[in-house]
């Protein structure tokens, strides 16, 4: 008789297995995110596993010849420029991105331009109907590509269908959260269904050697839906961040196996898709005026690329008997406080009774800690009334005693505050190495500072 199956319940936010639910994860210290699932008998063959019956594996020395795979590039520049040059044969790709953000608008528009460079391309939807697909071409302008189009959600059938076109270089399914294979007993999008779907469409993948880019949902947190795992058994995960209301969208590489990780690909949202943004420092100052008090450009780096950003300030009197109000957007909430509590005691400007707002213009979300400076020039302007040099640029990490510290890549920020026009920066003092140091860019005059209190008095002598 054969041996029922017995269940466990998995957290879909790390993948932990518990043997009974719980309201709290133990693992990662989620609440309600167990689900139950069954666990299939030990197969014969994993017995055999077990008992030690196996071919050797060959083994090879690290020292050898190494060969790069080759790409394919998808025709949309700032798509091959996350991916790291293109996509890989037998490569698996993960986009995740909030609902409407344009996951689906730019992967038919690049399904489309390889279809149109004469690639066998396979576009599989288990959210809309293959009609649904064609009029969303039509306003994209795509509508006559060479593109072949699949409304399913069993992955039986989509793997016979993969199997039975041996000529199909690329497969995008959308999305892997609508998946479902009778096998497993339970509803698409559960941790089971996800994981099983995702392992199958992989392992067609890897086994005929077409590139397969997966779909997936994010939860309200922004992390993607599903298990953890799923994460770990693709190639790469690219995020697609902006808010649906702002022209901008960002397509960010988290995890990368043929290419470099944190690069981003800059993309505005039109009433014709997806347009790339080959400078997307002049677009994101395109607005900016420069003769209003708290407002600073930044010199950021996003992965390889430099990218310019104006960081606005707001001080106003705190409102009624409550604490005051600390409003973020596009930066770390925790780290202004921080920078808050430095500028009041190691420079002494009195900011704990004011309600601070901070915006960074354009939509992009700065994690690095060299707008540390950015954000401190931008506080103090706003707290002293007076704009900054509207031709000048600030990068640099504050430390919680004042100290301004070095930063990555200080001569590609140069080079792009350069190339926009700029002709001023305020940077952290920079050591040189041995006898030479870089110079800077011509026309580009450098104030380096090495405390935070050098900024605020020249702000203050300004004034």
């Amino acid at each position: 008789m054969a041996k029922k199956p017995s269940r466990t319940y998995v957290c879909t936010n790390c993948g932990a297995v518990h043997a009974k639910w719980a309201g709290q994860c133990d693992a990662c210290g989620e609440w309600n995110t167990l689900e139950e699932m069954a666990v299939e008998p030990l197969a014969a063959s994993s017995a055999a596993v077990r008992g030690g019956k196996g071919r050797r594996v060959a083994l090879q020395a690290l020292e050898g010849e190494i060969k790069l795979p080759p790409r394919t590039q998808t025709g949309i520049a700032e798509l091959d420029r996350v991916l790291g040059g293109g996509l890989v044969p037998a490569s698996v790709v993960l986009v995740g991105g909030d609902p409407g953000i344009g996951k689906s608008t730019l992967l038919l528009q690049a399904a489309s331009k390889l279809a149109g460079k004469g690639e066998r391309v396979l576009y599989i939807s288990g959210e809309e109907a293959v009609d649904q697909i064609r009029l969303r071409a039509q306003r994209l302008g795509v509508a006559g590509a060479k593109l072949d189009l699949a409304a399913s959600i069993n992955v039986a059938d989509i793997v016979a269908t993969l199997e039975a076109e041996p000529d199909v270089r690329a497969v995008v399914i959308d999305s892997i959260q609508t998946m479902w294979l009778e096998t497993i007993d339970s509803a698409p999008g559960t941790v089971s269904q996800v994981r099983a779907c995702a392992f199958e469409l992989i392992r067609a993948a890897k086994r005929r050697g077409f590139s397969l880019i997966l779909v997936g949902h994010v939860t309200k947190e922004g992390a993607l839906a599903g298990p953890r795992v799923l994460e770990h058994m693709v190639d790469a995960v690219m995020y697609f961040e902006g808010d649906r209301g702002h022209q901008f969208r960002i397509l960010r590489a988290a995890k990368n196996r043929y290419g470099a990780t944190d690069e981003i690909g800059v993309f505005a949202m039109t009433d014709r898709g997806l347009e790339e943004v080959s400078n997307p420092s002049a677009l994101f100052l395109a607005e900016r005026r420069g003769n209003i008090a708290g407002s600073a450009v930044f010199a950021g780096l996003e992965g390889t690329r430099p990218v310019l950003l104006e960081v606005q300030a707001l001080l106003a009197p705190k409102g009624g008997d409550g604490a005051p109000r600390r409003a973020v957007v596009g930066w770390d909430t925790g780290r202004l406080s921080m920078l808050l509590a430095v500028l009041e005691t190691r420079c002494g400007l009195k900011l704990s009774g004011m309600d601070v707002y901070l915006n960074v213009a354009g939509g992009l979300k700065v994690a690095e800690p060299a707008a540390d400076l950015a954000v401190a020039a931008a506080l103090v302007s706003a707290a002293s009334g007076v704009p900054t040099n509207p031709g000048e640029v600030y990068f640099g990490e504050v430390g919680l005693s004042g100290e301004v510290r070095q930063v990555a890549q200080a001569d590609a920020r140069l080079k792009e505050a350069a190339k926009l026009g700029f002709d001023r920066a305020v940077l952290p003092r920079r050591i040189a190495r041995g006898n030479t140091r870089s110079r800077p860019p011509e026309g580009l005059h450098l104030r380096e500072i090495g405390h935070i209190s050098d900024l605020v008095s020249a702000e203050m002598e300004a004034e």
